[in-house]
């Protein structure tokens, strides 16, 4: 199995930055797909980004030119740096990890991020 934990959310004011970082720990070596979703209230999970153990990566729409997501295969950690931050990027964030082989999904227990004006 694969644990996520999840650390950096906060309170920040809009336009302000934030950092959220996630190690991944347990059987991962057929981990190849990390990223973050995130989830505000009354709505669905969605994704924001992703990466691959090469270092391709996937964004949402919402998120281009913000949020980079990064990762660090030796210490088995995955970071999203946010950006230019709105109250529209309000939501729960959770750190996701894919088997390669299963397509089973792993999933941190979120962090909470919140931009006040």
């Amino acid at each position: 199995q694969v644990q996520l934990v999840e650390s950096g959310g906060g309170l920040v004011q809009a336009g302000g930055s934030l950092r959220l970082s996630c190690v991944a720990s347990g059987i991962i070596f057929r981990v190849n797909v990390m990223g973050w979703y995130r989830q505000a209230p009354g709505k669905e999970r969605e994704l924001v980004a992703l990466i691959t153990r090469d270092g391709i990566t996937n964004y949402a729409d919402s998120v281009k030119g913000r949020f980079t997501i990064s990762r660090d295969n030796a210490k088995n950690t995955v970071d999203l740096q946010m950006n230019s931050l709105n109250a529209e990027d309000t939501a729960v964030y959770y750190c996701y990890a894919e088997n390669n082989w299963t397509k089973f999904h792993y999933w941190g227990q979120g962090t909470q991020v919140t931009v006040s004006s």
